[in-house]
């Protein structure tokens, strides 16, 4: 099959990858310029620099125009495969190619469409995380589905652990889903979208700790927040920190949400949960924090006495 590929950072660049190491013939690569944006600034191969190294046309686009469109007209795609790519592709362009569009997305569909699927799913405490290969059609995220593969969520994971584990999911379930395209198979299966659920791309807002929250959910937004992530940030005597390791306390521990109230192992417990006064919540044990100028402490050694409150501005 002739492809063309839309795709950006290392998900597209693995999609790229698994397509050149293919016996299909890679005619067209579409990738968005270097971006500045916090989250695109990470896992950022260049899907434009592989295409160059293998004699590949490049063409940079934000999002797709008429210049675009009259090119890939000329190409005559059998199927554009996306991975990644940022901004909606219409109708003229993944109806097209003589197999339509394939498009991966790094959640198990229904679930998670749209944008910064792994983290979402971590905060949320989902069991399992993966890759799914899906038809594009007119609703984002929504066509029927070629093929999924999943890896559990350790108790420990953060998103980085889950991106190295999605990511390599990708050039298989590229390859097979090549593979049955190619032998003609259009037996995909339509999603349910009783369980579907769309999610917003992430910013720096989203990692702000609100202490009302339960203490396994900020445990999780912590994890999900990881190096190199912009990670989970609250305030302590108006100083911002980050913080970059937690655990949920073993004890119990009543009062105000935010309150810096005592140690307990090797971190120091935060009182957590909107219920925090009756007394019967676990509270967050911070152990490990970053101030704006990049020191990292130990948060026994940080929180040096005990009161005063974390607060999210």
């Amino acid at each position: 099959m002739r492809v063309v590929m839309f795709g950006y950072q290392t998900w597209g660049h693995r999609t790229l990858r698994a397509l050149l190491d293919s016996e299909h013939e890679v005619a067209l690569v579409v990738t968005h310029p270097k971006s500045d944006h916090a989250y695109e600034r990470i896992w950022a191969d260049s899907v434009a620099d592989l295409a160059t190294e293998h004699g590949v046309e490049v063409v940079l686009a934000n999002r797709p125009d008429d210049a675009l469109t009259a090119r890939l007209r000329e190409v005559q795609p059998d199927l554009i495969v996306a991975n990644n790519w940022r901004t909606w592709i219409p109708p003229e362009i993944f109806t097209l190619p003589t197999h339509g569009t394939l498009n991966v997305h790094d959640s198990l569909l229904p679930a998670y469409a749209g944008f910064s699927p792994l983290i979402w799913a971590l905060i949320n405490g989902e069991r399992e995380v993966g890759v799914t290969a899906h038809m594009m059609d007119g609703e984002l995220d929504a066509g029927p589905i070629v093929l999924q593969k999943s890896v559990e969520v350790g108790p420990r994971d953060t998103a980085t652990d889950l991106f190295h584990k999605t990511v390599d999911l990708i050039e298989p379930v590229v390859s097979e889903s090549l593979a049955f395209i190619a032998a003609g198979r259009t037996d995909w299966t339509p999603q349910d979208r009783t369980k579907a659920s769309f999610f917003h791309k992430r910013s720096l807002e989203d990692s702000r700790i609100d202490w009302t929250w339960p203490a396994a959910d900020i445990e999780r937004l912590v994890r999900a927040q990881s190096d190199p992530y912009p990670n989970a940030f609250t305030f302590y005597k108006g100083e911002r920190i980050r913080v970059l390791e937690a655990s949920v306390s073993q004890g119990r521990y009543g009062g105000t949400p935010g309150r810096v109230f005592i140690p307990e192992g090797k971190g120091v417990v935060i009182v957590a949960g909107a219920d925090a006064r009756f007394g019967r919540n676990h509270g967050l044990a911070i152990e490990r924090v970053r101030t704006d100028d990049g020191a990292e402490y130990a948060a026994t050694e940080f929180f040096t006495k005990m009161g005063g409150y974390l607060t999210s501005h």
